[in-house]
């Protein structure tokens, strides 16, 4: 998908109370400044090290002091929650949202949405396969992504069950193919499959409810 086609993407944001469509508020890939994909690398590198780290105390404490002194650092640039450029960001994976497994949108439609998902080392389970918590997370924001683009509407999760094939790996990508089967007032029923090329890893299938007019 070009940028065009992923600024072009319906969904929603939360302003003042309530939900409201994206394209109301506008969409600035410009949020957070040109270098903050690289701080969101460089968080997740971070994390990823961290993961598979068995520091000294020396090392520890040299992280500590370091960590504390980012912390004071990004408190000057807290905001709130519908301000931050996690969402908004079209232009890096997840939409620059630390909490999800790095995505991209290669095509989003009413007839469903492809994406390609890359589980790092951060997302360990054990056994060198990605944690079946990280992959429902990555699930559910697609799921919902797909929801609200049928729909052309905010919907928020109601049920959401993983199915695990086989073994998923990390620092690979994979790719996601998720669709609406069917919708019934509110209810809106979705699958979507996560595969290593040929191989399946998991599917999914949910239920998703679109909000009333003022629901959060």
């Amino acid at each position: 998908m070009t940028e065009q086609q992923v600024e072009s993407t319906p969904t929603a944001e939360h302003h003042e109370g309530g939900f409201r469509p994206i394209e109301e508020l506008g969409r600035d890939n410009s949020v957070g400044g040109p270098h903050y994909g690289e701080l969101i690398e460089q968080v997740r590198g971070l994390m990823d090290r961290v993961r598979l780290s068995a520091p000294t105390d020396e090392v520890a404490l040299d992280a500590i002091a370091m960590l504390k002194q980012l912390n004071d650092r990004l408190d000057e640039s807290v905001v709130d929650e519908w301000s931050t450029p996690t969402w908004r960001r079209h232009d890096l994976p997840s939409r620059g949202n630390i909490t999800l497994p790095p995505f991209w949108i290669d095509r989003a439609g009413s007839d469903g949405v492809d994406a390609r998902i890359t589980f790092r080392t951060f997302h360990l389970g054990g056994n060198g396969a990605a944690h079946g918590g990280h992959i429902a997370l990555g699930f559910d924001d697609l799921l919902g992504m797909t929801a609200a683009v049928h729909t052309k509407q905010v919907t928020r999760t109601a049920s959401l069950t993983i199915d695990y094939r086989s073994i998923t790996p990390l620092n690979t990508e994979l790719q996601v193919h998720a669709w609406v089967e069917r919708q019934e007032g509110r209810k809106v029923y979705v699958r979507a499959t996560l595969a290593d090329g040929e191989r399946l890893c998991a599917e999914a299938h949910g239920l998703f409810i679109v909000l009333k007019p003022g629901q959060a």
